[in-house]
Formats: structure tokens, sequence, C-alpha cells
């Protein structure tokens, strides 16, 4: 009976963790799986308590700064930046005019819809302007105030 009460609480315990960005409550679930196992060898309450208390502790010490490290962006890991990450801060040449509704821009030899940072500024054709942020497939930009980086 020990046993399905812990699978249970594991249970429980992942589906909270879907609703966290955290990832902490999952390795705590992972800690009742492994009491629930421990249960169902016969093992009594307080080994139960002890193995629960030992996974967990150790996933969370051994596993989460793992998962942590790679959830960081390339600039604050000190990496280099690939894919839309390294887009960002790039400079763009405006093929369409950019307003706060439509736009085209070269990225690097691609072409990427564009939209203006700042909803009152447009950029025409043949102006330079840096990718401040990437969403989606669209480029949001802002003139180049330094066009030789």
């Amino acid at each position: 009976m020990e046993a399905v009460l812990w699978i249970v609480l594991a249970i429980a315990l992942a589906i909270a963790e879907a609703f966290t960005a955290t990832f902490l409550v999952i390795f705590f679930a992972a800690g009742a799986l492994a009491a629930g196992g421990a249960a169902a060898l016969g093992a009594p309450l307080l080994v139960q308590a002890i193995v629960f208390a030992l996974v967990s502790g150790l996933s969370v010490g051994a596993i989460r700064p793992i998962i942590m490290r790679h959830q960081q962006s390339a600039a604050e890991s000190g990496d280099t930046a690939f894919g839309i990450e390294a887009i960002e801060g790039s400079q763009a040449m405006v093929l369409e005019e950019v307003t706060a509704d439509h736009g085209l821009v070269k990225i690097d030899g691609e072409l990427w819809t564009a939209r203006s940072f700042d909803g009152a500024e447009t950029y025409a054709p043949g102006d330079r302007v840096r990718v401040i942020k990437v969403k989606g497939a669209t480029a949001i930009v802002w003139r180049d105030d330094h066009p030789n980086l």
C-alpha cells in the first residue's frame, strides 16, 4: 500500500512540474518514485523516507546544475551564439520599407520579414538597421547607430 502512495505522490509531483518552469519539483517526483520502489521491496517507512530524501537531494544537486547550464543563452554562458540567437544584434539592409506593420530586410544574405522596434520609426530601402530581437520569423529592427560593427 505504501508503494502505491509513493507512486501517486510521484505522479502528482510530475504533473505539478508541468505547471512550473523551475525544473525542481521533478526531482522530488524521482525521489518519490525511488521511495515507492523501496516500499515495494518491503523497506520500512524510515528507509523509504531516507531513500526519498537521498534521491531527491542527489538529483537536485547533480542534475539540476546541468539542466540550468543548458538553459542559458550563449551570451550568458560565453559560448558562440548560433541560430536565431546569432542573428540578434547583427546588421541588416532594408530591402522594402520597414514600418510597425511590415517590411523586408536582408540579414547575412537571407531575406527576413521585419518590423520596426519603435512603431513610430520607418526605414527606407537601403538603410542599415540592427536586429534587436527575433520573434518567430520576423526580425525586430532599430536604426544602426554603429554601422561599422
